[in-house]
């Protein structure tokens, strides 16, 4: 997948899970089953995963000096997937530092503004990474640890998909 495919996969993700959302019910929205997070949490946790790596790309020369370079083979997207899947399987969790409190109806568009905005930054970032860059340059992620920058796209384009999932399984039949 090149950059501008990566590119074109993360963002309609991000906007299908936030149409989603949107469209709920206010009871929907605030609907919780068995103690999972809200339509509005869920969407919550998708932007608070973002804003680190929004702050990590402005910067490829502090990646390299903070992380260095990837020194494994490169996964491509199944194997991203299936690493994040056997994480998540063994009991990984997301840090507190991404999880999300209580959401209000009345902060649905408020909170889709921003993650749009934030996904109109990390868009314009990532399209400043060479193809090369995209498989050279790291960043960490909890679960999964160093992983390179098209990887780590490669899990927020998924994670997104995975988080509406949750939501559709999460309300009343």
């Amino acid at each position: 997948m090149n950059t501008s495919e990566l590119i074109t996969l993360f963002h309609n993700n991000h906007i299908e899970l936030a149409n989603y959302v949107n469209a709920l019910p206010d009871d929907q929205f605030l609907y919780s089953k068995n103690g999972k997070w809200t339509a509005g949490q869920q969407l919550s946790h998708v932007y608070l995963c973002l804003l680190p790596i929004s702050k990590a790309l402005a910067s490829k020369e502090f990646l390299i000096q903070k992380f260095g370079k990837i020194e494994r083979p490169l996964w491509d997207y199944d194997t991203v997937l299936a690493n994040y899947k056997v994480a998540l399987a063994n009991g990984g969790k997301a840090p507190e530092k991404f999880l999300p409190e209580a959401v209000q109806p009345e902060a649905k568009k408020e909170l889709t503004e921003e993650l749009r905005q934030i996904l109109d930054s990390i868009q314009h970032q990532l399209s400043g990474y060479s193809e090369e860059e995209l498989d050279t340059i790291v960043m960490p992620h909890p679960l999964l640890g160093i992983m390179t920058v098209r990887e780590m796209f490669y899990l927020m384009a998924y994670h997104a998909i995975h988080h509406l999932r949750q939501t559709e399984q999460n309300l009343p039949a």
